[in-house]
């Protein structure tokens, strides 16, 4: 099992295939914009622009579970990132990754990382999971996690 028999809609509202993604490594996170990890997006961003050419992929999957913290339309989202952050990498439709409603590929990925003493749920906005470039799931990273503190763990997929 990989991740690319799941499909997401894009910000834009285009169906996609994350078999778009295959042979790359993934970073997918779960990002808000109103909340105090969101100043993540510039590390995120950086690490994209870094290793980008390398075969390295971000993919935001903006949430509004934990306290709200998430704008509204996709079009708010899609502008808020552009214009503080220069965000260009994958974003996705807003999601909810824990209940009844989890998008499918998150109900995958707490499947196959599991949080802090064996928990599935995501505790909260910018929870990080890294993917091998066969689209298995290596590691869960908490939100506190830098994104810039993943380079090694990066590098290492990318060889």
């Amino acid at each position: 099992m990989n991740i690319y028999q799941y499909s997401a809609k894009t910000i834009n509202g285009e169906e996609i295939s994350l078999k778009d993604f295959s042979g790359k490594v993934l970073l997918i996170v779960n990002v808000a914009s109103k909340c105090g990890f969101t100043p993540q997006y510039q590390e995120l961003q950086e690490l994209y622009t870094h290793y980008l050419e390398k075969g390295f992929e971000v993919l935001g999957f903006p949430c509004g579970q934990f306290m709200n913290q998430e704008l509204d339309s996709s079009k708010e989202i899609a502008e808020f990132c552009t214009l503080n952050y220069g965000v260009t990498f994958p974003m996705f439709e807003k999601i909810e990754v824990n209940g009844n409603n989890t998008h499918p590929l998150f109900v995958y990925l707490k499947k196959e990382a599991k949080g802090v003493m064996g928990s599935r749920q995501i505790k909260w906005n910018f929870t990080k999971f890294l993917i091998d470039r066969e689209g298995r799931v290596t590691a869960r990273y908490a939100p506190s996690t830098l994104p810039s503190h993943l380079k090694n763990e990066i590098e290492q997929l990318l060889k």
